[in-house]
């Protein structure tokens, strides 16, 4: 059984994967800031729920650490983010730099808690979540685009970068969907 980990699997496109892969017979980690409130997700067989908030390196190495014991990870899906809308002089520093750390850091730093695992295996395939928003801008969204356009950058070096330890990189670069967003 393969087994697939979920940043973000609390709502909208994480949590749709999370059920489409449990019905494929995928063991899944879906992790959330506050697993608790998941109820959903908790009755389904192979599906484990774990709390995560990306923006915490404990929190971080603690999911990591324990999908690990659960189950050799084969697929880190990194779909954890956010969206800020509005004039760039509407942000505050804190909002933009949230941003950041969700969107961007976050990202980055479950892919490198990952890594000593994906390397040690030998392969695994490591997704990302950007948006169209990535490859295209739209008025009032500068921060998400900025954001987003970093992982699109990021995950293209990156592929080279592990494609001699048999590790794959991509991203999911949906429109709009139906979601709490």
């Amino acid at each position: 059984m393969k087994t697939i980990f979920i940043t973000g699997a609390s709502s909208g496109l994480g949590k749709a994967t999370a059920k489409l892969f449990a019905s494929k017979g995928w063991r899944v980690i879906a992790t959330m800031r506050q697993p608790e409130n998941e109820h959903e997700l908790t009755a389904i067989a192979n599906i484990n729920v774990l709390p995560l908030d990306v923006t915490s390196e404990g929190s971080i190495k603690e999911a990591v650490e324990g999908a690990i014991r659960i189950s050799p990870v084969d697929v880190v899906f990194n779909n954890a983010g956010y969206g800020l809308a509005g004039p760039l002089e509407g942000y505050t520093d804190n909002q933009i730099t949230r941003q950041f750390n969700t969107n961007v850091l976050g990202v980055i730093r479950v892919t490198k808690e990952f890594l000593p695992h994906l390397r040690e295996k030998k392969s695994g395939v490591i997704i990302s979540t950007t948006s169209i928003g990535g490859l295209v801008t739209f008025p009032f969204t500068s921060i998400y685009h900025a954001t987003k356009w970093a992982i699109e950058g990021w995950s293209e070096s990156m592929s080279f970068e592990l494609a001699a330890h048999g590790i794959k990189v991509k991203t999911v670069a949906p429109g709009g969907i139906a979601t709490h967003f």
